[in-house]
């Protein structure tokens, strides 16, 4: 679709990749998605939203859950298969959009204005920003880091056929620690734009 751009962005736990996303999305003008589409798809079907909420981007129980042909049981797959097809609607609407996590950069990876980051940082700098955020101790913030990116890896590789956090897979990887969510957002933006121009001026 002409002139469409979707950047897909993924990230590791505490990285700020979430808080770069929303400065592209603001400095470019573009939608974010991200956690709330779960309230358009709840309100949709007049569901409270935290019954979403709790299985967003976590991998499947392999115990409690089963597959039948297209049927699962598995309220994580069917969560995750509920907004990949959200967000397959938008892309195919024409619309241009920022998709944080959501195995974006595998879901759409057909279409032509697709740009793929993953945001990754310092140990120690990521710890310092998950210990300010949730108010945790060192030990605290470090088990929730290992905790959540051991998940978005699991989710990922599930439903991806490409590896997460894996540099042979995304167009840029970046590491925020050095620059902080401004200076890594101006980089990401400046090089978003580059690949905008080079597709329109085709």
């Amino acid at each position: 679709m002409a002139g469409q751009t979707i950047i897909a962005i993924g990230r590791e736990f505490g990285s700020e990749g979430h808080e770069i996303a929303e400065k592209i999305a603001k400095d470019l003008g573009l939608k974010l998605y991200d956690r709330s589409m779960l309230d358009e798809l709840a309100s949709k079907m007049n569901i409270k939203v935290e019954v979403f909420e709790k299985y967003d981007e976590k991998p499947r129980n392999p115990i409690l859950s089963r597959r039948v042909g297209q049927y699962t049981n598995s309220m994580e797959e069917i969560v995750a298969e509920m907004q990949f097809d959200f967000i397959r609607q938008k892309a195919q609407e024409g619309e241009s959009f920022v998709i944080v996590g959501r195995c974006a950069d595998s879901v759409l990876k057909d279409m032509e204005g697709l740009i793929t980051i993953f945001v990754c940082g310092n140990k120690e700098c990521k710890r310092k920003h998950v210990m300010e955020k949730f108010h945790l101790s060192k030990a605290e913030a470090s088990a929730k880091m290992i905790r959540h990116d051991k998940k978005r890896k699991q989710y990922h590789n599930r439903h991806s056929d490409t590896k997460w956090g894996d540099s042979r897979y995304y167009d840029v990887c970046i590491n925020s620690s050095p620059l902080g969510v401004d200076g890594t957002a101006k980089i990401l933006v400046g090089y978003i734009q580059e690949r905008m121009n080079k597709r329109s001026s085709k």
